[in-house]
């Protein structure tokens, strides 16, 4: 989500986590490549696991290998897997969102929705930051209001787009006033942008606070413990947790970073470390049969796209777009890329979001929408007819992880058997970051990837970043109705009307494809030998999961 066409863009970072997740696979097998025809392979089989089995006993510490190391622990700035990983066990939100995706209280023990334009977050008694002072409504205010400051430059400015006021107007009360309906607002409080700190830590640590000198001070299962730059993190089992369902079942974790995709798989395998999300493609087989511990399959909310930066190039016109998306071999990609461990998409969103949709909703939203089956002469038509034969188109790629080769190359391989021509860029990983978040980084890009993931249980999440002006709309699309049907369905309370709305949403960008959806993959995760009780799941974002693993 982003700011409002009324609201001053400002340079946030983008969740181009995604694009680190996995480090895959390199060779690929695309049927609009010339040459022989590819092998027809079997699709790769898994089944999600929704929980693991409950500790036997306590830890007294483990190992957990992260690809990267966080960017920050500031939770104004922490919008990325390596970033929010870690931080889910030490910082809390206002709501919890649970490993099935679902959104339950959290530092709010209620909360309620006089009007429209108002909600109103009782704070749960009780609760003590890891220094010991107790939380109050004051903290909740402070907290929020970061999100609303121009000098902070939150990355989640955009839950807060609609917000005029936050203000404590009990002893443990805090009412939120929106300038308009907002039902997306109170689902955004389960992730990062619901986070609440201490205000004097705030107001002490100021331009250090969440960095690897300041530290956080929050009321998680863990607490922080010490921060060695390039290395790891460690965190500390925190006693006067409040929730007893979630007491830390390790006296410590420590996270090491390796951003070698080949080294957390060795690290794995040899019980160096005692797990990891997200792991290398070209490891999952070799871990799904190892014996130092599980390779499992989690609950995902990402789609893998194409995104469209220019719109006033060749891919504005849509019969351009849909016929590079045709031209695409996507199973051919997930094969690649995935190891098979995946499946092709037509949509932007996944299943596991539309939660309390109605049946309507998703029959409209999954099943009543334009297929586009590989079909490279019918792409070719599409291109003759838009009288694009010959343009050129630019591909910005990166060497972030092996996966990125088959993006690139899959993508100029099925321009090119459709009549157009491709140039692929390669930046560096910094410069790729740009593109998020830089609207001059992406003058003269046609074309880059992303992993898409969802911070809320709701879809319109995904399609309130793509209307007019927002500012994640990388590419400029505008389309009137779609902007209208979004802001109706912004409005309603209802989860089950307003999925219906958002299913019309889904039906139109389908048919206009602002961004190209190619395929969705679970999340992986290996639990080593010594440790169990990890629920396989995005959720891991934003989840306490840390807290919930012990002795096997």
């Amino acid at each position: 989500m982003s700011p409002s066409p009324a609201t001053p863009a400002r340079p946030i970072r983008r969740r181009i986590a995604s694009i680190l997740s996995l480090g895959l696979g390199a060779a690929l097998l695309l049927s609009a490549c010339t040459g022989p025809e590819p092998e027809t392979k079997e699709p790769a089989e898994w089944e999600l696991t929704a929980e693991t089995a409950a500790p036997s006993g306590d830890l007294d510490s483990f190992t957990w290998v992260n690809y990267g190391e966080p960017y920050s622990l500031d939770y104004a700035y922490a919008f990325d897997y390596a970033d929010n990983m870690v931080l889910a066990n030490v910082c809390e939100s206002l709501m919890r969102l649970n490993p099935d995706w679902t959104l339950s209280p959290g530092l709010a023990e209620s909360v309620s929705h006089p009007t429209p334009e108002t909600w109103v977050y009782e704070i749960r008694d009780g609760v003590t930051f890891h220094d010991g002072t107790p939380l109050t409504a004051g903290d909740v205010v402070a907290s929020m209001n970061r999100h609303l400051d121009p000098a902070v430059g939150s990355s989640w400015y955009s839950v807060y787009q609609n917000v005029v006021a936050i203000e404590q107007t009990g002893d443990r009360r805090v009412t939120v006033t929106m300038a308009s309906a907002d039902s997306q607002f109170n689902l955004g409080m389960g992730g990062s942008a619901g986070v609440i700190e201490s205000a004097a830590t705030l107001a002490e640590k100021g331009a250090d606070y969440g960095n690897s000198t300041g530290g956080v001070n929050c009321t998680g299962p863990f607490s922080f413990g010490e921060w060695q730059s390039g290395e790891s993190i460690t965190l500390e089992r925190y006693d006067d947790y409040w929730d007893a369902s979630l007491t830390a079942r390790s006296a410590e974790v420590e996270f090491v970073f390796m951003n070698d995709a080949n080294a957390r798989t060795n690290a794995l395998k040899s019980g160096e470390v005692d797990g990891g999300w997200m792991i290398p493609a070209d490891a999952v087989p070799q871990l799904l049969d190892s014996d130092r511990g599980d390779l499992l399959f989690g609950l995902n909310t990402a789609v893998n796209n194409l995104i469209i930066s220019d719109l006033e190039g060749p891919l504005g016109d849509v019969r351009v777009r849909q016929a590079l998306l045709m031209a695409l071999d996507r199973q051919g990609i997930v094969d690649a890329a995935v190891k098979g461990y995946g499946t092709t998409t037509d949509v932007l969103t996944t299943e596991s979001v539309w939660d309390g949709a109605s049946d309507a909703a998703i029959a409209t939203a999954f099943g009543d929408v334009e297929a586009y089956p590989t079909d490279i002469e019918a792409a070719k038509k599409l291109v003759e007819e838009a009288g694009a034969v010959g343009e050129e188109l630019t591909y910005v790629t990166a060497p972030i992880s092996s996966d990125f080769n088959v993006y690139a190359q899959a993508t100029a391989a099925a321009a090119e058997s459709i009549g157009l021509k491709v140039t692929i860029e390669t930046v560096t990983p910094n410069a790729y970051t740009a593109l998020f978040s830089d609207p001059s980084a992406r003058e003269g890009v046609d074309l880059f990837y992303t992993s898409w993931y969802l911070s809320s249980p709701d879809p319109l999440e995904m399609y309130s970043v793509l209307r007019t002006g927002e500012f994640s709309n990388y590419g400029g699309w505008s389309n009137p109705e779609f902007d209208a049907v979004v802001n109706e369905a912004l409005a309603i309370e209802d989860p089950a009307a307003r999925s219906e709305k958002t299913a019309l949403a889904q039906q139109i960008a389908n048919e206009e494809l602002p961004w190209l959806p190619m395929f969705e993959a679970p999340v992986t995760l290996f639990m080593g030998e010594r440790i169990t009780g990890v629920a396989p799941s995005i959720a891991f974002m934003y989840f306490p999961w840390a807290a919930t693993i012990g002795a096997r």
